[in-house]
């Protein structure tokens, strides 16, 4: 196993790593500093492109345009003009929400979880996850405090949300048809705050430990199987890409709300190979119309 860092891009808050297997590129964010990276991973040539902040997660269209997850709802980004437009507001318009963590089901179905701003032990838990539906952001599920690292099974049929506030990962039975989650149970709890996440070849899931400095697999049971350091402290969320779907690519912190790391590493990108499985190939999202 080998780990890399790739470029030399220091992002604030990086977050959601995501392979594009029509492009053969790799798309991740700045999350604070609105930015999406977008990396040929064979050439090393980077273009940046300037969305408005903060980001919490974002999509890919069919037709290349970016679905972003921004503080009042989902909106459409044109990376050609650069013209972003509001898709589906967050119902309630509650100024303690924003949207946060998202990922596109096997159907090519939006969806994203809301992080609490300045929540407090003890108070009432507002947030919860909503799926992108035309113009409408559909509420799934409630009670998290801070919605991340929403992945699927390889068959679609189980859905994993982590609320990295409370450390806990929860499974859910994932209707394909409908886009509806239910039957909601507690999948993992790993002893400190899960993140970003994805799930491989074999069923098992992959977790950003962003206190602990380390990547964890667990498997489809939800015992803890392998922990894999990182060169830095906070990292934040995981995809495979690259050729065969056989890399691990990581983001990470520099300097966020909450979390700094000052290491020369922090907020880079990271490649994670020789791994010895393999990822999914990630949807785009299909908007009607």
């Amino acid at each position: 196993m080998e780990i890399a860092r790739i470029g030399d891009t220091r992002d604030r808050l990086g977050e959601n790593p995501l392979w594009d297997a029509r492009s053969d590129r790799l798309f991740w964010l700045d999350g604070l500093e609105g930015v999406v990276h977008a990396l040929d991973t064979a050439t090393g040539e980077r273009r940046d492109h300037r969305v408005p902040a903060p980001v919490g997660s974002m999509a890919l269209a069919e037709d290349g345009a970016f679905i972003l997850a921004l503080a009042d709802g989902f909106h459409h980004h044109d990376p050609a003009t650069g013209a972003t437009a509001l898709l589906a507001p967050l119902p309630g318009a509650n100024p303690a929400l924003r949207l946060n963590d998202g990922k596109v089901d096997r159907q090519g179905r939006f969806l994203a979880g809301t992080m609490q701003l300045h929540w407090q032990e003890g108070e009432p838990v507002q947030g919860g996850m909503f799926r992108l539906d035309g113009a409408r952001a559909v509420p799934l599920a409630g009670d998290f405090a801070t919605f991340n690292g929403p992945c699927f099974s390889p068959d679609g049929a189980t859905l994993y949300a982590a609320d990295s506030t409370r450390r806990v990962i929860w499974a859910f039975d994932y209707d394909a048809a409908t886009g509806t989650p239910a039957n909601r149970r507690v999948f993992a709890e790993p002893g400190t705050a899960p993140d970003g996440a994805t799930v491989d070849a074999e069923g098992h899931v992959w977790t950003a430990l962003v206190r602990a400095g380390e990547v964890a697999r667990l498997d489809p049971a939800g015992r803890l199987v392998r922990r894999i350091p990182m060169p830095v402290r906070h990292p934040t969320s995981v995809a495979f890409g690259g050729p065969g779907l056989e890399t691990l690519y990581v983001t990470s912190i520099s300097r966020s709300v909450r979390l700094a790391d000052d290491s020369a590493g922090a907020g880079g990108l990271f490649a994670i190979r020789g791994l010895g499985v393999r990822g999914l190939e990630e949807r785009r999202c299909a908007l009607p119309g």
